[in-house]
């Protein structure tokens, strides 16, 4: 018996080792919570005190201009959920102020185990009485109240061509839930050089906004260098965000029922300070580059023939704004051919700025044997971060061209050449007499087009006489041209009945009229003189077969009588297939 009671005990003891455990790993939470952060004179206030440990000597703020309706009310929760215990206590105030204004909340302290632990101050701003103090809210006003876009900069005082990296992110209460958005306004960057960095994945943060906890997402991020110096403007970016808000009301199955709300949300203009470069210690050859860079300047030989070609690459690599200022030029000696520069360009705009490498590669053909020097090349740039200007300097090279031609060289004694004048063996003798042939050239006056497009005129007078004298012929023709346009009508509205195939008033109005004008263009008769034995007599004397009758007679039947009853698609193609095979077999009979 002795030995049941321990191992029934034991795993009690030991889950209660684990719980205090846990409860001792656990950290305390005490904080205050609001209905609402603003109010009008006539609407209450909700305070909420919640702890996750049970406290005592629990202490509130004086709520100072604000009269206590209510509280405070205590409520206690505990819970165990897969072995993990849940405690929440809270004490609970209903406010009601007592004049407009922005007023303090001061913190509260209570203590839990031994500790002293202090609620934040909270501001609440009261402004005048609302027209309906319990109207609740909409979803708009929980959306207003729920988005806000943020423009952060990195930097409000940057130097002229400094990086300034602005990220745009919304913050989101996790009482809503955005469900898409659209750009309203994006900004131009106006006197601002800039570079979108794509947003390829929107992740969500957890994190705080004005003190109270929201989630964030980075919407847009882009790179700017001034191009100027004063005070520059940043443009707001706007966007109307789509969101689904949560309502008092479930479903069928005790789910929360969402209303959607839409709202456009703008980060609001931002200004930046843009300070010059200063003109203290400016160098002379500075060429307007910003940040923090190395210089060289390399050949890819030193050693060549006369007519042979080197590349000389004057490179700047580092961070800053390489795409916004020019590269040194080399002061390379007369007697070197030097061809206009190619320029190489690998920078990457990342979201603190161009960093990478910008390079001219020139390249350079001697003509002469000698040595020819490449002075040094100095390149200067201003450091933001020290705020000082740096110059570096290159190396000089000296490039020796071993063999190849030496007239009107002037070498020193150390081999050197000083000057070099071409000779006119390079050049070719300007011709002065030139060689030249007639090239086969055909002329347009007296060619073949030439007479076509001059008698040609005179060929189609013919025509045009007698193309005049058959229309003169056929407009004097009226029972023909009054047969042929009947004809036209019936084809006309046949092929109207078709396109109304599915719609019954339009479809016999249509059919109707088509098989009218038909008999109008065969029998000769007006439309006045229509009548069902008119027609069967008419078509009898034409000896137009009975069949034949009886089925054009059933048609103009049918066309009248879906005035009065509904007839279905089916019946209408049916009807449309027999016109057309009627008109078809009596055209054939008469």
């Amino acid at each position: 018996m002795f030995f049941k009671s321990i191992l029934i005990l034991f795993p009690l003891l030991l889950l209660g080792k684990l719980t205090i455990a846990q409860e001792q790993k656990e950290e305390v939470t005490f904080e205050i919570k609001l209905s609402k952060e603003k109010l009008g004179l006539n609407e209450r206030l909700r305070v909420e005190f919640t702890m996750n440990k049970d406290g005592d000597n629990f202490n509130p703020p004086s709520f100072e201009n604000f009269n206590v309706i209510m509280g405070p009310s205590q409520s206690i929760s505990s819970s165990w959920i897969n072995g993990k215990r849940s405690f929440a206590k809270s004490y609970t105030y209903i406010l009601k102020p007592t004049k407009q204004g922005t007023f303090k909340l001061d913190q509260s302290t209570i203590e839990i185990d031994g500790n002293t632990y202090k609620t934040l101050p909270k501001t609440i701003v009261v402004t005048a009485a609302v027209e309906n103090p319990n109207a609740p809210k909409t979803a708009n006003d929980v959306a207003d109240e729920s988005l806000h876009l943020v423009a952060e900069v990195s930097k409000g005082n940057p130097y002229l061509n400094e990086a300034v990296t602005v990220v745009y992110k919304l913050y989101i209460s996790p009482s809503i839930s955005v469900t898409n958005f659209r750009p309203v306004d994006s900004p131009k960057y106006n006197n601002f050089w800039s570079q979108d960095i794509p947003v390829t994945k929107y992740t969500t943060n957890n994190g705080t906004y004005k003190g109270k906890p929201y989630r964030s997402v980075v919407l847009k991020r882009v790179v700017l260098y001034p191009q100027k110096s004063g005070k520059l403007d940043i443009e707001p970016l706007s966007l109307e965000i789509f969101v689904d808000v949560p309502t008092n009301r479930r479903d069928f199955f005790g789910g929360k029922i969402y209303s959607q709300a839409n709202k456009t949300v703008s980060a609001g203009r931002r200004t930046l300070n843009v300070l010059p470069l200063p003109e203290a210690g400016k160098p002379a050859d500075f060429g307007g580059a910003v940040g923090e860079f190395d210089f060289s300047v390399s050949t890819s030989k030193t050693a060549l023939n006369a007519s042979e070609s080197l590349q000389a690459v004057v490179e700047v690599t580092g961070k800053g704004n390489l795409k916004l200022f020019q590269l040194p030029k080399p002061d390379l000696p007369s007697a070197l051919e030097v061809y206009e520069p190619e320029f190489d360009e690998s920078v990457r705009t990342t979201i603190s700025g161009m960093q990478g490498k910008v390079a001219n590669h020139y390249t350079v053909v001697p003509s002469f044997r000698g040595k020819y020097p490449i002075p040094s090349i100095s390149f200067s740039y201003f450091n933001p971060k020290t705020k000082k200007y740096n110059t570096i300097d290159s190396d000089e090279i000296t490039i020796d061209v071993m063999e190849g031609p030496t007239d009107n060289q002037i070498i020193d004694n150390t081999g050197v050449a000083k000057v070099a004048v071409p000779t006119s063996k390079q050049f070719h003798f300007i011709k002065v007499k030139p060689n030249l042939t007639r090239m086969n050239v055909n002329y347009f006056f007296g060619s073949n087009l030439f007479y076509l497009l001059l008698l040609g005129p005179l060929l189609l007078i013919p025509i045009v006489i007698l193309f005049r004298k058959k229309r003169e012929k056929d407009a004097g023709n009226v029972e023909g041209n009054r047969l042929k346009k009947a004809n036209r009508l019936a084809r006309k509205y046949l092929s109207t009945a078709k396109k109304e195939l599915g719609n019954e008033d339009n479809f016999y109005i249509a059919l109707e009229k088509a098989l009218h004008n038909y008999l109008k263009a065969k029998l000769k008769i007006e439309t006045s003189e229509f009548s069902k034995e008119k027609i069967t007599s008419l078509l009898s004397e034409k000896k137009v077969s009975d069949e034949q009758i009886q089925d054009f007679i059933g048609l103009l039947k049918n066309c009248e009588m879906a005035r009065y009853s509904p007839f279905t698609e089916v019946q209408m193609q049916q009807d449309y297939n027999k016109a057309s095979e009627v008109i078809s077999r009596i055209d054939k009979q008469l």
